[in-house]
């Protein structure tokens, strides 16, 4: 969406708050020996203090509150009562919602307890590779060119990005246009930022596989040649500096 008002960023701002804290929360609640079942009940009662409602459950009818995604699944896990989390656990939280007409996404990758399944570094380097972009971005630039800084950082670090997974526009949906934000430079795409659009720009970077590939369940997806995948994400809006982070309550870099 284009914010053209005060009202519409007040309603983004707001429902920004309620996705980041939800987040926060959540990533403070997780610890082995809880379920992704229990995770997600947390989740769902505070986005519910806010007023807010699941995003993936009213857009796709998700079987969920929040996307809750443990070590070899790449996004769009199902919380559970049976996966039960354990040290050193990759985890991923994808919190989306809706507040009064108006929507906003945030994710964040992160070990569970100690490291010691050595997944930290994938973690760090999604984090730097989001902010990186995030700072690039204002309204002219190319989406593409963006894409190529994001999917060149993490070439540098010794990772690979996911390029069947991409962000996109969000305000009065969940998904709007610009739609594709790819981790990689698509040379046909010669769209730009545009000042005043939301966007959720996020990261997808991976061990070994570059494809997403849709289990059985219809939806948790996977790496097309296994390993692990690291995602953050923020709402934020496009200006002619440096954007705004709606979602910068998260914390995800701290």
């Amino acid at each position: 969406m284009s914010i053209s008002t005060e009202s519409d960023l007040i309603g983004m701002q707001k429902v920004s708050n309620a996705v980041a804290y939800a987040l926060k929360e959540m990533k403070n609640f997780a610890r082995p020996g809880i379920t992704t079942k229990q995770l997600d009940d947390y989740g769902a009662a505070i986005l519910s203090e806010f007023g807010a409602r699941s995003a993936p459950l009213l857009t796709y009818q998700f079987p969920g509150c929040a996307c809750i995604s443990v070590n070899n699944e790449f996004c769009h896990g199902v919380p559970s009562e049976d996966k039960v989390l354990k040290e050193g656990d990759l985890i991923n939280i994808d919190v989306s919602a809706e507040l009064n007409g108006f929507w906003s996404d945030n994710g964040n990758s992160f070990v569970i307890g100690l490291d010691v399944n050595h997944h930290q570094k994938l973690v760090d380097a999604s984090k730097d590779i989001l902010q990186k972009a995030i700072n690039s971005i204002k309204g002219g630039v190319k989406i593409a060119d963006v894409g190529h800084l994001m999917e060149t950082e993490a070439k540098k670090k010794g990772y690979k990005v996911v390029k069947n997974l991409g962000g996109h526009g969000i305000g009065r949906n969940l998904h709007e246009q610009p739609e594709e934000l790819l981790n990689f430079k698509n040379r046909f795409d010669q769209r730009r930022f545009k000042k005043n659009s939301v966007v959720a720009i996020e990261t997808f970077i991976t061990t070994v596989s570059s494809y997403a590939i849709e289990q059985s369940d219809g939806w948790t997806m996977v790496g097309d040649k296994g390993g692990y995948m690291a995602q953050h994400e923020h709402t934020i809006l496009i200006t002619d500096s440096k954007p705004l982070i709606l979602t910068d309550m998260n914390g995800i870099w701290n």
